[in-house]
């Protein structure tokens, strides 16, 4: 037996633009100074799960690309799912590379989680049929 929960889809608009907000920042810093964000991954001391996905500067460009387009697409509710789902893929790479390995700051990775939280809410949940949202 499936149980709802009702929800202002206001709060959910809020939520879903107000957490794109760090992938449209990140993506910025990823495409500007790729070559010091990619310092970061090499003094990680996770970095070779990010050497397992490919060359530093290349990923860090990459994924500032994605979290460029799929963080804009997140923003403005298309393919809500989808982005987030994408967005999703990028964060746990980054955050198993670079929190994970920098356990003396514990505040970066939960900031991730709840991130992560954030965006399972809209992985999960089904917005097809609220007329503001395009899925």
């Amino acid at each position: 037996m499936k149980t709802y929960l009702r929800t202002n889809y206001r709060s959910v608009i809020m939520l879903r633009i107000m957490l794109s907000g760090i992938f449209l920042v990140a993506s910025f810093n990823h495409l500007v100074n790729a070559e010091k964000t990619a310092k970061r991954i090499q003094q990680a001391n996770f970095k070779g799960i990010a050497y397992f996905f490919g060359e530093p500067k290349f990923l860090v460009i990459l994924s500032g690309a994605v979290m460029l387009l799929a963080g804009a697409s997140f923003l403005i509710g298309y393919r809500t799912k989808w982005a987030a789902m994408i967005l999703t893929a990028v964060l746990i790479p980054i955050t198993l590379t670079i929190q994970v390995g920098q356990i003396t700051t514990l505040g970066p990775l939960f900031k991730n989680i709840a991130i992560l939280g954030g965006l399972l809410f809209f992985i999960i949940n089904d917005f097809k049929n609220h007329k503001n949202e395009i899925q």
